[in-house]
């Protein structure tokens, strides 16, 4: 991507962005990634930086484990082992032995399903493998602390054989020699010690003479000597010949590894090349997660269409603090090259432009960028900026003069793939004036189809937007009550510079005021008014659309809710249904198979009996009783219309129902407890605990 001015990205505070992604790497080659990073302008390269964010930072969120733990910068021995005739020591053969286990634990981790599951990050892997042959080679050399095994070579495993056998001979007789020597008194506090390798007994010295051997010399204090005992000298340079021919071999070992692992000298260089780009992607994801990076929609065209987009630096710092950000919508497109923000002093309009520019660098850096993911965003090949003063002292330029430079550099070199921002176009000069050419400038970008954001408190050019096809107007919100900015972006309409609420916010005296306001020209003044009027009723109109959604969303919840009852309660029902019909099923088939043992008992009552009128009986029970019921039944209902119980006593010339056969009479009499009941032509002798008094109804109604 072609930047100007140089410190354009400075400008936008991407290098600040650069600092905390610096922090998260924990590699020299990490880092040299991230410095290296470039603006890509090509959307297979931007593609794949940002799903390899993405993917790591699906492992990070989920808790999952990478191998990251190796940090060491080797390339240096790396490059060492592949120069001819070299030779690297046990330590440095250990650290690419520890180099080499990361690397295994890498191309374990991409098995076949997370082959599948992470394809971008597994491209990190797709033009190398892993070689175990170098780790086997250097297993069977050196141990695990980086000295060479005495098995490394036959000569080697028998010079060291001597050298033990030497060493445990020359112990015996040393251990002798001390004996001797501290019986008779000589030995100091210290029997013995080494002096350059050597094994030497420590004597007072005024007993060295008494003492045979070799002087290596005396303390500080001359009270002790140090004497090597004749009995010892020969093993002791026997030793030393030993240990000379041990570091030749040595010596000799490790070169020869050497040569044998020379040739995979740029397969490590890779591995560390991939170490460091594993820890750069890391630290992609790790900021990703701390502003809450999103991946949106890319498009291969020059094109930005935000939603719910963050500054990354504002969201981060007001997260820590505890604040609350505000995001914003913006979009760009051909038919809407050009956003021209307007609004009081400190309302957020430089940070709105920023919002979109610095997002915009980051997505084609590969970075994940804080907008709602159903945001689009699409790729730029130049970016211009010019915010704040740009006065230039060395070429003696002006404000004015110096903004008017840039101007010139972007109308020479604009088209339809830059994105431009402009802070305050036209300021520093009369604003008639200056006015005339912000307007000269916007068309001329705009017919250039270059793509924009500009901030300005000019009224002519919130006129002109409302004019010319691809110029858009944007306000910062204020809330004139308050006498505060609500940092919010509204599209489609200009806002007021608000000069003279901020001034009251202020405490400037009011007749200042007042007498400002008065020699203000009074179309100027009543646009402005109008704008603050336009501006303040379309807040109301946000806020009654919210209070509209939030009011259709809870009718959503209550309907979803009823339908979830009414559900349940219609399942409830059925199944009640499915148990009575079960019930039912069940007390008829009881019944039928009860009918059935019963009428085979009559049959066997009926071979055997000799009263078969008896057995008849039983029989008629048997299958009439159930119609009984039913005749009793419909009896009971048609009494039950046509009488009132009563609870009162039952008198003589009451009407009684018999509790039985729900007959109904007149008592005419008493005999004991029992009743007297006529009923038709015919007197019963009934207790009167199966009779209830009752009332006609017909009789009750007259």
């Amino acid at each position: 991507m072609k930047l100007y001015p140089e410190n354009a990205l400075v400008q936008l505070e991407f290098d600040k962005i650069i600092t905390i992604l610096l922090n998260y790497c924990q590699t020299n080659m990490g880092k040299e990634w991230l410095e290296d990073m470039r603006i890509h302008t090509h959307l297979k390269y931007i593609q794949t930086a940002l799903l390899q964010t993405q993917e790591y930072k699906y492992i990070k969120s989920a808790n999952q484990y990478f191998p990251s733990d190796f940090v060491l910068d080797i390339r240096k021995d790396v490059h060492l082992l592949g120069i001819p005739g070299a030779q690297l020591t046990g330590e440095q053969w250990l650290l690419i032995r520890r180099l080499m286990v990361h690397m295994e634990q890498v191309f374990k981790w991409f098995d076949e399903e997370r082959r599948s599951a992470y394809p971008n990050l597994c491209l990190i892997l797709h033009d190398t493998y892993f070689e175990k042959n170098i780790i086997e080679s250097m297993d069977v050399i050196i141990d695990d602390r980086g000295l060479v095994k005495d098995n490394a070579s036959e000569d080697l495993a028998y010079i060291r054989m001597q050298l033990y056998k030497k060493r445990q001979q020359l112990r015996r007789i040393f251990e002798k020699v001390v004996s001797r020597l501290a019986k008779s008194g000589y030995t100091a506090d210290i029997d013995e010690s080494f002096s350059n390798g050597r094994r030497v007994v420590a004597v007072f010295s005024e007993y060295k003479r008494q003492v045979k051997g070799f002087l290596h010399g005396e303390s500080d204090s001359r009270k002790t000597a140090f004497i090597e005992p004749e009995e010892t000298i020969e093993l002791n340079n026997e030793l030393y010949s030993l240990e000379q021919e041990e570091e030749k071999e040595v010596q000799r070992v490790l070169r020869q590894l050497t040569a044998q692992l020379s040739p995979y000298s740029s397969l490590l260089k890779d591995y560390l090349k991939i170490v460091g780009l594993f820890d750069y992607v890391k630290a992609k994801s790790l900021l990703a997660i701390e502003m809450n990076g999103q991946l949106p929609e890319v498009a291969n065209t020059a094109t930005s269409h935000l939603i719910q987009a963050y500054h990354p630096l504002l969201y981060i710092y007001n997260k820590t603090s505890g604040k609350k950000t505000i995001p914003i919508d913006i979009e760009l497109d051909d038919e809407s090259r050009i956003l021209i923000i307007s609004g009081p002093n400190a309302g957020g309009k430089t940070v709105s432009m920023k919002t979109l520019g610095l997002n915009q660098v980051m997505l084609q850096s590969g970075l994940l960028v804080p907008v709602h993911p159903d945001s689009k965003m699409g790729i730029y090949k130049q970016l211009f900026i010019q915010l704040g003063d740009t006065q230039n002292l060395a070429f003696e330029l002006s404000t004015y003069s110096s903004h008017l430079k840039h101007m010139k550099h972007f109308i020479e070199n604009a088209n339809g793939k830059t994105l431009f921002f402009i802070d305050e176009l036209g300021s520093g000069s009369d604003p008639h004036l200056g006015g005339a050419f912000a307007e000269v400038i916007l068309e001329e970008l705009s017919h250039r189809h270059a793509q924009g954001i500009v901030t300005t408190h000019y009224l002519n050019l919130k006129v002109m937007a409302n004019h010319n096809k691809g110029i858009v107007n944007g306000a910062m919100q204020f809330d004139e009550v308050k006498l505060e900015p609500l940092y919010q972006l509204v599209i489609g309409k200009p806002g007021s510079s608000y000069t003279f609420a901020i001034a009251e916010r202020i405490g400037l005296p009011k007749n200042l005021i007042n007498r400002a306001r008065k020699l203000v020209d009074s179309h100027h003044f009543e646009l402005d008014k109008l704008l603050n009027r336009t501006e303040q009723d379309l807040q109301l109109v946000q806020i009654e659309r919210k209070e509209l959604h939030k009011k259709i969303k809870e009718n959503e919840v209550l309907n979803m809710d009823l339908q979830k009852t009414l559900h349940k309660e219609k399942h409830i029902q059925q199944i009640n249904l499915l148990r009575e019909q079960n019930k039912i099923a069940e007390d008829k088939f009881a019944y039928l198979k009860d009918m059935e043992r019963k009428l085979r008992q009559i049959a066997l009552d009926w071979k055997k009996a000799d009263k078969k009128e008896e057995v008849m009986k039983n029989l008629y029970h048997l299958l009439f009783k159930k119609n009984d019921a039913i005749v009793i039944n419909k009896l009971a209902k048609k009494v039950d219309k046509q009488y009132k119980e009563l609870s009162q006593p039952i008198e003589v010339g009451m009407m009684v129902k018999l509790k039985k056969n729900y007959q109904v009479g007149e008592v005419i009499g008493f005999k004991g407890k029992r009743a007297i009941v006529q009923i038709g032509q015919l007197p019963m002798n009934v207790a009167l605990t199966d009779l209830i008094a009752v009332q006609k109804l017909e009789e009750k109604k007259s």
